[in-house]
């Protein structure tokens, strides 16, 4: 399961991160979070549970403001876009939610064909079924395109979450919990999935986890948020070679030891 070295831009940040700051009431979740993810790298955003994690995707999407701080996505400032920007450049970011996200009254195909027909005008049927197909080839459902949810496994089902994803050809990707509430042998192939659309589509993208098997072999940069920022940012090993009782823990956590 080593992960590949992927291409990444050194030069290109696509997603630019300052001073976030988030609160909900009197509860502070994010207080000055600094992240930037460049041009074809994977960033891991690891945290417990309640830690601000899908916050802060959620803001980078523009599905939830800051308080406080700047958000740049593909040098666009979250903040100033109008609505009807906004919803423009969402058509350039991908987002897997936890649950997937289809709707049940859908087949496969019927979930993918929704959102791609809807961003694009005078699109003939030919163009639409190809694009079906590649991109339930790329996560191997092909045999499933016209099941509904409810006639998939929960490892189908965030697959197929992905390749709606995908239908509109993202440069981005946000995946929240990508493993939750799998068993070992799917969350294994969701990482080669994640790992496989970031090698084959050059994504730049930023991976909420709590799974440290997920975050260390999708992760090409790992940060950790505790008590609301970044405690350490760097490769897996960097991350982890301390003594510092908040990473440490949770690394006991996942892998406890005798």
């Amino acid at each position: 399961m080593r992960k590949e070295a992927p291409y990444i831009d050194p030069g290109k940040v696509e997603i630019s991160i300052k001073g976030l700051v988030k609160s909900f009431g009197e509860h502070g979740v994010l207080k000055g979070v600094d992240l930037d993810v460049k041009k074809g790298e994977n960033v891991v955003v690891l945290g417990r549970s309640g830690s601000g994690k899908s916050v802060l995707i959620k803001i980078i999407a523009g599905l939830m403001f800051a308080d406080r701080g700047e958000v740049d996505v593909l040098g666009r400032d979250i903040s100033a876009l109008t609505i009807r920007e906004l919803d423009d450049l969402r058509l350039k970011m991908g987002f897997l939610f936890q649950g997937s996200a289809l709707y049940d009254s859908m087949t496969l195909r019927e979930n993918l064909e929704f959102p791609f027909v809807r961003s694009r005008k005078n699109i003939d049927r030919k163009t639409v079924d190809e694009a079906i197909r590649t991109v339930l080839s790329d996560v191997q459902l092909l045999d499933a395109i016209d099941q509904m949810p409810a006639e998939l496994s929960g490892g189908q089902r965030k697959r197929a979450g992905i390749a709606r994803t995908l239908m509109l050809q993202p440069e981005i990707m946000l995946y929240d919990e990508p493993t939750s509430g799998l068993d070992p042998i799917t969350s294994v192939e969701i990482i080669h999935l994640i790992n496989e659309v970031q090698k084959k589509r050059q994504t730049s993208s930023i991976i909420i986890t709590h799974d440290l098997t997920c975050a260390k072999h999708t992760g090409d940069r790992i940060a950790v948020l505790v008590d609301g920022v970044f405690k350490r940012i760097g490769s897996f090993k960097e991350v982890f070679e301390t003594n510092d009782p908040d990473i440490a823990g949770f690394y006991t956590y996942n892998f406890i030891q005798d």
